[in-house]
């Protein structure tokens, strides 16, 4: 976190931004945008201040909320200069008017020991006893705080344009710090942030964001060149551009979504990236007409389902705030119902990968052993295996698992399925 000490009118602005961001609908990060859009005479260091400072905030809101006694966005902020950041209130005096000074007194004083272990991991009381029934008290703890960390920057290297190597001699004569990621043979993490739409390698289109977790997805599909190959749920197409360049630009390569804009977004990285080999489309929904004449003629399909997205907590940590038991229940639903549309694209000896960026058992093996229970004509596929013919050195078991605490990327699950010959 920044040790930049603040003004007062930075502190007011700061105040407000989080007030914004704490309010009732929609997510943080498109709230923060709005705010900064609002409020463009801000400089760069000022918002890179703010912006830490509210995602500190919703790192350790329930904690926070203890401490500070309430809900109030100035007295948040404050704990966390106070508790978090270690700022002391000597410094910090001389910016707070006479009720604030009483607030600090009392933060200050206030004493976090044999808090609440939901309180300790901050998350929500339903989502904490989820996790200890699935991982054991401990475990669910380690992950928890590893979730109020902020996530490092992790890029994919374009094997159609560049190799890791080149990227990362370059990215040496520019004095930027990275490193070969552990897992992903194209990954490369950043040591500090960067403005990487003015990057020439990413302007190139030779360097992609995406998170190391995601990248072994890809992997994990495994598609080959020349095949025919589906990303059944694209979003804005990360995965996408993955296996586009994992089959060396040959082939055919389908990224379906329900989402126009994000399909459009797809677009603009495309033309970036120099693959002619990838075909978006716009489906209305999972049972779209469009998918019937193309049932059975798929090599690789890849759902990456819609989900609660509790695995990237480091990044989006108001989901953790936003989601509830109800969200979880219709997301499963439809978690279902697309894997069930998807399968049927998948011709005999393909294979249907699933996926989810959550934690939640009910959206990730429950989902996988309730498909394969109801579909004796697919098997499950060794992920370890896979993984290993791929030259990815990691062995979760049948199912990939990533978990942020243990492999340092977001939190990933997914499952290899083969349809019988």
């Amino acid at each position: 976190m920044t040790q930049q000490l603040p003004n007062e009118a930075l502190m007011r602005q700061a105040g407000m931004a989080l007030a914004t961001v704490l309010g009732p609908h929609g997510p943080a990060d498109a709230k923060l945008s709005a705010y900064f859009r609002e409020n463009p005479k801000l400089g760069v260091k000022d918002r890179a201040f703010i912006a830490e400072s509210v995602y500190q905030v919703l790192r350790r809101k329930r904690l926070l909320e203890y401490l500070a006694d309430g809900v109030d966005a100035r007295r948040l902020l404050l704990a966390a200069q106070l508790r978090l950041q270690g700022i002391s209130l000597r410094d910090l005096g001389p910016l707070l008017n006479k009720q604030q000074t009483e607030w600090a007194h009392a933060i200050k004083a206030k004493s976090t020991e044999n808090l609440p272990l939901a309180i300790q991991a901050d998350l929500p009381d339903w989502l904490w006893e989820r996790l200890v029934a699935q991982y054991g008290e401990q475990e669910a703890l380690t992950l928890a705080r590893s979730l109020h960390l902020a996530a490092p920057l992790d890029l994919r290297v374009n094997a159609v344009k560049a190799t890791r190597e080149e990227v990362l001699e370059q990215f040496a004569k520019d004095r930027i710090e990275a490193m070969p990621t552990s897992l992903s043979p194209y990954g490369i993490r950043l040591q500090s942030k960067i403005t990487l739409n003015r990057q020439p390698m990413f302007m190139d289109g030779k360097i992609e964001v995406q998170d190391e977790g995601s990248q072994l997805l890809a992997q994990l599909v495994a598609p080959r060149r020349g095949e025919m190959v589906a990303d059944f749920c694209a979003g804005a197409g990360g995965k996408s551009l993955a296996l586009g360049a994992l089959m060396r630009n040959t082939g055919r390569l389908y990224a379906f979504d329900v989402s126009e804009k994000r399909l459009h977004n797809l677009g603009q990285r495309l033309k970036r990236s120099g693959l002619s080999n990838l075909h978006s489309q716009v489906i209305a929904n999972e049972r779209d007409a469009k998918l019937k004449r193309l049932a059975g003629k798929f090599d690789r399909v890849l759902v990456d389902a819609p989900c609660s997205g509790l695995g990237t907590l480091r990044r989006n940590p108001d989901l953790k705030w936003r989601q509830t038991p109800q969200d979880i229940e219709e997301l499963t639903a439809k978690q279902a119902s697309i894997l069930q549309s998807a399968a049927k694209l998948v011709k005999p000896g393909g294979r249907l990968v699933y996926a989810t960026c959550s934690l939640l058992r009910e959206e990730n093996e429950a989902i996988a052993e309730a498909f394969l229970a109801n579909h004796p004509d697919f098997e499950l596929a060794n992920a370890a295996e896979i993984l290993a013919q791929q030259q990815v050195p990691l062995d979760t078991g049948g199912y990939l698992k990533l978990m942020p605490q243990q492999h340092g990327t977001d939190g990933f699950f997914a499952v290899a399925m083969t349809r019988k010959s």
